[in-house]
């Protein structure tokens, strides 16, 4: 007979024996102060059943939990939530429970060596970040508050991804109409870090501050920028690194906001075939070793494009900004489950087949490592009285 409990049930008993007490952070914020049977653990029991079950309705949430057997005391709540219940929950109770939750669970995740490394690995020991934003449309009428444009609706999710794990260490969630390059003013980067970020990020007053305080950034040049070269360096043979200049800039604002020099090196894309000339106040690495950095940038939006086809941040639930708030943040947390689970998997699946084997297999009864390992065995089958069918 089976003795387990389902994947889903194990995956939720792992996240709890952690030392971050999600009843201590409910205390902290007060969700379920006025909490009348349904509390803030069952609402976040739902929520990641959302996201890993990719049920984007609150109907396929609710029906989703009653399908099991009807039976949910194994997940830890009492009963599956009503619609209503879940809804006005998601409005009213405080979002920031499930920020501060993700936070601190990544943190012990981290600490515990419990997710999967960075493939790319360079020489320097500087700490890398990139850094980019992802725009999420809403309908105008069902979100008034997400003002975008005429008749369309938007948020932005900013990330500034640590490239060791590739798991976030900075997010903030914004307004669409907010520019990009006014959110990279909150960041707080340690000296001798590496921040690697697309042109629209561009802003010489901050990457003077940014120089001042030994923070390195890597981005690409704008063509409308003025400049004057004044050391012309060649590429080597063989590589796509094009020219590594030294220079200044000579555009009426530009020079007073960056008046040190730069480093602009250009290097060839093979793919798009086009040069690509990247701006830096790294003057030690070299060229080749810059314009992997710029081309690492690219695993920020792998991420936005994994955040998006395998959790629910498209469509949403709830249409306060709370209930968009938690949503989010909740697809977090089951996007940092996924990446564990991926992490113990002795099987090689990308990380969209194992989000969509795992949803398929929420219920199933196996122990979770043997399944991680071994997913397309057949579990023991439980024992039954034979039965003689006897035909009239």
């Amino acid at each position: 007979m089976i003795k387990c409990m389902s994947l889903f049930s194990q995956i939720l008993s792992e996240m709890s024996l952690s030392p971050v007490s999600f009843e201590q952070l409910v205390l902290k914020h007060g969700n379920d102060r006025n909490a009348k049977g349904f509390t803030s653990k069952a609402q976040l029991v739902a929520m990641i059943f959302s996201h890993l079950a990719r049920a984007d309705s609150l109907r396929e949430i609710t029906n989703g939990l009653l399908c099991c057997n009807g039976k949910v005391k194994h997940l830890g709540i009492k009963a599956a939530p009503k619609r209503s219940t879940l809804a006005y929950a998601n409005e009213h109770r405080n979002a920031d429970l499930y920020e501060e939750y993700f936070w601190k669970q990544l943190q012990h995740f981290r600490s515990r060596n419990m997710l999967e490394k960075s493939g790319k690995k360079f020489k320097f020991k500087n700490k890398l970040f990139l850094f980019d934003s992802t725009t999420i449309s809403l309908c105008l009428s069902l979100f008034p508050w997400a003002d975008y444009r005429q008749t369309k609706g938007g948020v932005k999710v900013h990330v500034l991804l640590d490239q060791s794990d590739y798991m976030p260490s900075f997010i903030t969630i914004t307004d669409a109409k907010i520019h990009d390059s006014a959110v990279s003013k909150t960041l707080n980067l340690k000296p001798g870090s590496i921040i690697a970020a697309d042109r629209g990020y561009l802003d010489f007053e901050q990457f003077s501050r940014w120089n001042k305080s030994k923070i390195f950034f890597v981005t690409r040049m704008k063509d409308n920028i003025c400049y004057k070269t004044v050391i012309h360096g060649c590429g080597a043979y063989g590589s796509n690194v094009r020219s590594d200049d030294e220079i200044i800039l000579t555009g009426i604002n530009t020079k007073i906001k960056y008046p040190k020099k730069l480093r602009l090196v250009t290097v060839w894309n093979e793919e798009k075939q086009e040069e690509i000339k990247i701006l830096t106040n790294n003057f030690k690495l070299a060229a080749s070793t810059i314009g992997a950095i710029y081309k690492e940038r690219w695993e920020i939006e792998l991420f936005f494009k994994t955040l998006k086809q395998t959790l629910n941040v498209k469509t949403f639930i709830g249409t306060s900004e709370n209930a968009l708030r938690i949503q989010i943040w909740t697809a977090m947390i089951s996007l940092l489950i996924i990446r564990w689970l991926h992490h113990l998997s002795k099987m090689k699946w990308s990380f969209s087949v194992m989000s969509a084997m795992l949803r398929l297999n929420l219920f199933t009864y196996r122990p979770l490592p043997e399944w991680l390992d071994r997913p397309y065995e057949t579990p023991p089958a439980v024992p039954v009285p034979e039965q003689q069918l006897i035909f009239n």
